[in-house]
């Protein structure tokens, strides 16, 4: 590891990278602590699952809104301001929670995940090009791989919090017993469980307080390429980039891609519960033993993504993508159409077949996008915007009564998807 991140006149980036390293667990804990509080926030407040959708919409609105500004906040000042940037952002929307509980409302909780994200958004964008950047080009992107492997360990640690920290320690009444409280017994329950959530989001701001002086106080060698305040020829950048059919694919199935992910990860919750209820569990057992399959998911993503960048070396990335994209097809439909046993574990199947995907798709989408690189990765995290707006349509056939028809809504993604492998099947990464 050593040679990977010292470079040839024998600068050691160790410090760095591991500090940079961290941010990468960061935002993955943050993206699967949340989706189970489209459920949470669904009993908490008595709402439909298309309501409780809207923090879907508010967290990867987020992503969508600052990323552009994000790059050019980098390319203006360095990567270790947009870092700073990002996780301040983040730690004043995690703290925000305790307001927000104070009120008791849902919309402010709303703008608390809406921050956060943003935060978010300038820590993807600016971390990976950094981490890019912490050594000789031809290591790279086995840096960035390293450092991408620390992302669904935090996801991990995100969906264990959510599922012992909040969803066990909530009250376990069900959503149609809270429907029949009155007024004041709702309002005391609701604050109970409001505290409840508040915690484990408090304790990740005082964290990130923590991590934000650490990399403030850490001098970080800086090269030529990485000083800030570059000029950007705008306009050229934007044609170039929309002139390039790969690059403009790529960003199109980014966007599809990431509903599918969060459709898939964030409806597992309804859907388990949904089966296990059906089966004679109660709702609180049905919806941790949900989450415990998510988390299995989770592990299934994380293992097969060290896997799939071992098989990199011996197939074309955009042929992998094809044929788990064809997979994940075949895991939705079954999903869709068979239901029970079998559909909740062939939607902790679909995992195996996502752990690929955002990492192959930026790679043949930056594949010859040369200085435009920056803005052009910009446009990748704001395609995150699909994590926004698909799973409301989702939780609308939900809502109607189709639990299981939903799932033809990340079944259609990864058509998507597949088509964009094909249709990138010459193109090679260098992994």
């Amino acid at each position: 590891m050593k040679s990977t991140i010292t470079t040839k006149d024998g600068i050691n980036y160790l410090v760095p990278f591991i500090l940079i390293t961290s941010c990468f667990a960061l935002w993955g804990f943050a993206n699967d602590i949340t989706n189970p509080m489209v459920k949470g926030f669904s009993k908490i407040f008595r709402m439909s699952v298309t309501e409780g959708s809207l923090v879907q919409v508010a967290f990867y609105g987020g992503y969508f809104c600052m990323a552009l500004p994000a790059a050019l906040f980098i390319k203006r000042f360095s990567y270790k301001s947009g870092i700073l940037m990002g996780l301040g952002l983040y730690a004043i929307g995690a703290l925000m929670f305790i307001p927000a509980a104070s009120i008791g409302n849902y919309y402010p909780f709303l703008v608390a995940y809406f921050i956060l994200t943003c935060g978010l958004s300038f820590l993807e964008t600016s971390a990976n090009p950094f981490i890019l950047s912490m050594g000789e080009p031809e290591t790279a992107t086995r840096r960035l791989n390293l450092a991408q492997s620390f992302n669904p360990m935090g996801s991990l640690c995100g969906m264990f919090v959510a599922m012992y920290f909040i969803q066990a320690r909530m009250n376990p009444l069900s959503t149609a017993e809270r429907a029949l409280l009155d007024d004041a017994s709702f309002e005391a329950l609701k604050a109970s469980d409001l505290a409840v959530v508040v915690k484990p989001y408090a304790a990740i701001g005082i964290l990130l307080a923590i991590v934000f002086v650490l990399i403030l106080l850490t001098k970080i060698p800086i090269k030529k390429k990485e000083t800030g305040g570059m000029s950007l020829a705008f306009g050229p950048t934007l044609k170039r980039l929309f002139a390039n059919k790969t690059y403009r694919n790529g960003v199109v199935a980014q966007f599809f891609y990431i509903g599918a992910q969060i459709t898939c990860w964030t409806f597992i919750i309804q859907y388990g519960t949904h089966v296990f209820m059906g089966e004679g569990m109660d709702e609180q057992s049905a919806e941790i033993l949900s989450q415990r399959l998510n988390i299995v998911a989770m592990a299934l993503f994380c293992c097969s993504r060290f896997v799939c960048t071992a098989l990199m070396k011996y197939f074309r990335p955009a042929a992998m993508l094809t044929l788990f994209a064809g997979a994940a097809i075949v895991f939705c439909m079954v999903v869709a159409f068979v239901g029970g046993r079998v559909g909740i574990y062939s939607l902790v199947a679909v995992s195996i077949c996502m752990s690929l995907m955002f990492p192959t798709i930026y790679g043949l989408a930056l594949k010859d996008v040369g200085p435009d690189a920056e803005i052009g990765s910009a446009g990748l995290i704001m395609a995150i915007l699909g994590g926004s707006l698909l799973p409301p349509v989702q939780a609308l056939i939900i809502d109607v009564g189709h639990v299981e028809l939903s799932f033809l809504v990340p079944l259609i993604c990864f058509v998507v998807v597949m088509f964009y492998g094909l249709k990138c099947k010459r193109l090679t990464i260098d992994y």
